[in-house]
Parts: C-alpha cells; structure tokens; sequence
C-alpha cells in the first residue's frame, strides 16, 4: 500500500474511498501529544524460504505458505496476496502430563502497510483462528485486508470448548496475559525477518475475551502498542461470570418447574429452561415499552434509541411496562418479573449487599436471541466451567443454582502454594483503569477506541463507560485525547439486535494515532438484505436493509436533524 501520503494510506485501508467510514471528527485538545509518525510499508521478498531462516527464541515455525489473492474471501471481497506462517512457542510438558504451546499463524501482506495487529480472539481462546484481523461488529474489511500483518493465537492451550486447562497454573496465566507478552516481541522480530524492518506503528485489538486481552496489553505492555481497538471488553471477566451465576438464581424461581431445553455442549443433557422465565414474546414487550418511552429522545422516531443515558433515566419497569391482571400472555410481565428483571438489570450483589459486577442498561436489544442465550443458557454451562476451573483458587466445580456467589466471590483473590496469581490478578488489568500506565500511554501518543453494544447481555456496556467515567477523573483522559469510547445501541454481544452492527474503526484509530485527527462520529450500518457480509435476522422488517447511523463518541448522541431520510446517517449529527 502507498505510503506517500496518509490520505493514500487510508484510501488503502478501505477507510476513505470504501466505507466512508468518518463522518466528522474533533481534533485533538492543543495539550495533546502530538501524532505518532505515520507507517511506511515494504514488500514481502520471500515466503516459503522463512519456514527455514527465521530463528526466533522459544519458536519452532512449522510452515510458511504464499495464499495467492482472492484464495481467501473477506464477505465478497477478495483478501490480498499474502504468506501464511504457522508457528508454535513455549513448547511444554504441563503440571498436568498434558502437552502445551501457544500456537499461532501470521499472515504477512505481500504488500504491507508498515503496520502490525495482533488479533485478541474471543470466548476461551484454545483455537488458533485465521489471522484476518477481524474488527468485530461484522464489518467488510479486516487488518489483513488493510495491508497490516496480522497474529492470531490459541493464547496457550487447545480445544476452544473446554476448560481444562484452567486446572494448569502456567495455561492459566498464558490465558490472563503472558501469551500477549511473549508473542509481541516475536511477531515484530518475524515481521522484521521477513521484510527486513520492523513494524513502524503496533496495534491490538479485538472483542469481548479479546477486548480484555487488548486491555491487558495497554497495562501490562503498553510501550509495545501505538493503538488498542476494544470491543466489548470482558475485562472484569471473573465478576461478569459470577453475575451470570447470580443471574440464573434470580430466574429460577418464575421458570416452568420441571421444564428443560437441550444442552448444546452435551448433545445428550438437558438444562432448566431459564428463558420461560422471561420468554422472548415477554421481552419484545418490554422491547416496545423502552422504545416507547425513549426513542424520540433523539430527536427521531425511527426505532432505535440513540439516547443512552437519558433513557435510563426516563424507563422504569414498574410503571411503563403492562402489569399482568390475569394469565401471562406475552403482552405484560407478572409484578414478580418486574422485580426480577429490575434486579438483575441493577446488577450483580451478594446477600450482604456487595456488588459483584455493574448495571445493565435498559435497550431494545433485549429482545434478541442472543441476549437471551447468554442469560439463561450460557449462565448454566460457559460460565460455571470457567469460573470452576480458571477463575477460583482452588479450582472446584459448581453447581449453578445452588452456588453461594459470596463464598465464590472471595475464591477470585485467593492464591496458594500451585496458584500463586489469583483469578482476578491474571484475567484483570492491573489497577482496571490504571491511571498510572494510562497517563504514560497517553504522554507517548497512543490511543484507545472503545465500542460496546448497549444491549451486551454478558460485558455491561455500562462496565465499559464507567471505566472511561474513572479514566478521565484520574486525568488520564483530559479532552478524550487518550480514550474514545463508541457505544452501539441495539446490539448484543459483538454483533447482533436491531442495530446498525456493521463498521470498522481501525481505520478511524490509525488516523488518531498517525495523524491526531480524534474520531467523533463513525458511520455504522446494518446487515440487511444481501449483505456481503452476511445477514442479521434480527432487524425489524420497516428499516432498509441499507441503513445507517452514526456513532457517536461517548458522551455524545446521534441526533436527528430535523430533516432527510431516517434511513441515512448523515441525516443525523453527534450532539
């Protein structure tokens, strides 16, 4: 990719000429730093060749292979030429008799921007998934496709589906952090072996486990990235298991007694069917009564509310949802299901009274199915394995409904002779906001984009702007010069709900980085009808399957003006 200009470097990425992506943008505060030197890129000399020259410390690089373009497909998009290296570090007998590496692959552009991304993957990691640099939030476009050269990792340990390795120390703390602080200094030293330079600007990114481990870096290793991309960051994960725990006790009691669903990790078992506690017909209800009572606040009755925060202010479940005067019949909720839905949503505490984890914001994106596998599915199997075996010192299996969240609780700081770093040490960022590695990454000029859906049913979007909140009263984040954080009305976990889901804000966060232009407003769109890169079956069937909205950066609101069509971003304004 040219690197004769910035303008040439983001019509590259698929920023300008592509998406449109920036709508607006601020500048930065005039104390601000000031902009990093932009990448220049180089061209991949050889490929197949590096399998046996590199020589990299605790590295055995199993196979480099040319992909020629278009052999792999991003959407419709065809992904530029590039050579796939497979590799594996720290090879090991573990405590366990079991064997370990942190496996991983890079794909290195024939073309390359100057840029490297490392590609924090979701959920318990344990597969080594193709190093596209997916952005999150469905978009078009990756990393790879931007020109960067891109890693992806098993983070230390194989099979994405179990937790058994949370019973080893050394896969444990591979899993929290020390997998990103080995593979960063190989990856710039493979990058610089391959191309015969190393890279110009470093980046990380990636959403929800991987939005943690971007996270993580910022604190643990933050002089190796110019830019962290967080996407519904789980970087409290511990305490959002426990609060799913806590969760699927508050469901129980209003659940059909007797009544089960399929287990989807035991073909063969069965679990309490937590949804007829609050059915999805129940929860389009309650959908409808949120945006009835908030979607205008944007100035636009258009089925989505941009308006955040005043509408946690204006809904209340008591009053503005109908009460059930006889049968449950989908149309109301029962007062037993208000104060249930109240409390879960007010969020996480023991029976004393201490908070376990934050709030969740009152959206339309409740309605989706998403919202409601993890509520009352994964709160009885994902997150009662990892809490079991990864999260608790000593590791010990629970049952989830008859779990004691307050015993557990003080299991996540405690250590002992085997596991010398507790769970909430090795999955947290040290400090959470971090003021002190904060300030420093901010003095040296590199930046944070943040996006969450509002309607994430595991990671509350409200952890995420309470962390920004704590971020700039340590004066760490004066003028949004540090952090931006970018929330998705309507969408789930990632993706998902009746939301525009589909963007990308690399592009936005390489400007900031390279050229000090602050991203303000970002345009998103959903995935309608014929989208390359595949379709939401959750969007309602008014809105066009090409519509688009802006988003907006914290705490700013997508605000229509007044004038042109509801279908199109640039008929709204960040205010």
């Amino acid at each position: 990719m040219s690197s004769l200009s910035m303008h040439r470097t983001l019509q590259g990425l698929g920023v300008l000429s592509a998406l449109g992506v920036l709508v607006a943008c601020g500048t930065l505060q005039s104390t601000s730093p000031a902009p990093l030197k932009a990448a220049t890129g180089a061209s991949l000399p050889q490929c197949e060749a590096l399998a046996s020259t590199l020589q990299l410390p605790h590295t055995r690089i199993e196979s480099a292979a040319s992909v020629a373009a278009g052999a792999v497909m991003q959407g419709d998009q065809a992904v530029p030429a590039h050579c796939l290296v497979k590799g594996r570090m720290h090879e090991r007998k573990g405590s366990d008799g079991r064997d370990y590496a942190i496996g991983f692959e890079m794909r290195l552009p024939v073309a390359w921007n100057g840029r490297f991304y490392y590609q924090g993957n979701g959920g318990l990691d344990g597969a080594v998934v193709p190093a596209l640099g997916a952005l999150g939030g469905g978009p078009l476009t990756g990393a790879l496709m931007q020109g960067f050269a891109v890693i992806s990792s098993d983070a230390g340990h194989s099979g994405p589906q179990t937790t058994v390795f949370g019973l080893e120390p050394q896969a444990r703390l591979d899993y929290g952090y020390q997998a990103v602080e080995k593979l960063t200094p190989m990856a710039k030293q493979l990058i610089a072996g391959a191309y015969g330079k190393g890279p110009d600007r470093s980046y990380i990114g990636g959403c929800s486990n991987g939005g943690r481990h971007a996270m993580v870096a910022a604190a643990r290793v933050g002089d190796q990235y110019d830019g962290y991309l967080v996407g519904a960051p789980g970087y409290r994960l511990p305490y959002a298991a426990l609060a799913q725990i806590w969760g699927a006790q508050q469901w129980a009691p209003l659940a059909t007694p007797g009544a089960t669903v399929k287990n989807p990790l035991n073909p063969n078992g069965t679990l309490p069917d937590l949804a007829s506690a609050f059915t999805p017909q129940e929860r389009q209800t309650m959908a409808k009564a949120i945006a009835d009572k908030c979607d205008a606040l944007d100035g636009a009755k258009d089925g989505m509310v941009q308006a955040t925060q005043a509408c946690q202010a204006a809904f209340h479940i008591k009053t503005d949802v109908a009460t059930c005067s006889g049968e449950r019949n989908g149309a109301c909720l029962t007062a037993a299901q208000k104060d249930v839905v109240a409390r879960v949503f007010g969020g996480a505490h023991t029976a004393d009274g201490q908070r376990i984890y934050a709030s969740f914001p009152y959206d339309t994106g409740v309605a989706g199915a998403n919202w409601g596998t993890w509520k009352f599915v994964d709160s009885l199997i994902r997150d009662p394995l990892a809490i079991g075996t990864i999260f608790s010192v000593p590791p010990a299996p629970l049952k989830p409904l008859d779990e004691n969240v307050s015993q557990r609780l003080a299991m996540f700081s405690a250590t002992n002779d085997s596991y010398r770093e507790s769970g909430w040490s090795l999955m947290t960022p040290p400090g959470e906001a971090n003021p002190a590695n904060m300030a420093a990454l901010r003095a040296r000029g590199a930046k944070v984009v943040m996006y969450h859906g509002v309607s994430d049913a595991i990671f509350s979007a409200e952890d995420t702007r309470q962390w920004v909140e704590r971020l700039s009263r340590a004066n760490a984040n004066t003028g949004s010069d540090l952090a931006r954080y970018f929330p998705v009305p309507g969408m789930n976990h990632c993706s998902m709900g009746p939301a525009t889901d589909q963007f990308d804000l690399l592009g936005p966060l390489v400007q900031w980085v390279e050229q000090g232009v602050a991203p303000q407003a970002v345009v998103a769109s959903v995935r309608g009808a014929g989208n390359a890169g595949g379709v939401n079956t959750e969007l309602p069937a008014d809105w066009s399957a090409k519509r688009t909205r802006p988003l907006c950066a914290y705490p700013t609101v997508a605000t229509y003006k007044g004038s042109g069509s509801l279908e199109d971003a640039s008929s709204f304004a960040c205010k």
